[in-house]
């Protein structure tokens, strides 16, 4: 799962980024609305954790340009405001859900992975294929019975290729949904996690290469 913080608190920001990339998610942060929009313009994002109150472009006007382009993102507003009319009027702008300060980082975690599965087709909860099972909420997965240890990033891999259902997925999808924006493109970082992933995973293999294509369970 792709997420952008979008947060003028720096060290608020970056902390909810690293408790995310915990969580094996790929996380881009900026701290005003106008490079928000830049961010939002050129990445494509499963969520987008906005705070309300922002300098240069206010995170209204933000939530508002996401609903007018028409894409899947899905917003979770912050403010430190907990009134009523505040929510709503969030909500009625287009935001997905809403989220007070200060609030429990692991119900935060909890939205922002919710909202995350509404970008794509409803799947259930816990992703099962070819002998695998994965728990995206705690982070577990499990192949025959036998629970597998993953690194953020492998288990991040290996949820976005249990979410296609069998589709290929191409090395640059894998990047854009399981990496940062400040991860170099023309490395091989997708090839040598896949290839660990395969190992740790064990026989028979169950992720298949397809040439010239990408990558497929």
């Amino acid at each position: 799962m792709r997420v952008l913080v979008v947060e003028d608190e720096q060290l608020l920001a970056d902390a909810v980024a690293t408790g995310l990339r915990r969580e094996a998610m790929a996380v881009d942060v900026v701290y005003d609305g106008a490079a928000a929009l830049e961010r939002i313009a050129v990445n494509d994002y499963d969520v987008v954790v906005l705070d309300r109150d922002l300098p240069l472009v206010h995170g209204d006007d933000v939530c508002r340009k996401i609903v007018e382009l028409g894409i899947p993102t899905r917003v979770l507003m912050l403010t430190a405001s907990g009134d009523v009319s505040d929510r709503v009027e969030g909500l009625e702008i287009g935001a997905d859900d809403y989220l007070p300060k200060p609030f429990a980082f692991s119900e935060l975690i909890a939205r922002v992975r919710a909202l995350g599965r509404r970008t794509t087709v409803a799947l259930p909860p816990v992703l099962e294929r070819a002998g695998i099972k994965l728990d995206p909420n705690r982070r577990e997965v499990f192949r025959d019975g036998k629970e597998i240890q993953l690194a953020p990033k492998e288990f991040a891999v290996l949820e976005v290729l249990m979410r296609s259902e069998g589709a290929v997925v191409s090395a640059e999808q894998l990047l854009e949904k399981a990496w940062d924006e400040n991860t170099d493109p023309f490395t091989n970082v997708v090839r040598v996690t896949v290839m660990t992933l395969r190992r740790k995973l064990g026989e028979p293999a169950v992720i298949v290469t397809v040439p010239g294509s990408g990558y497929r369970i």
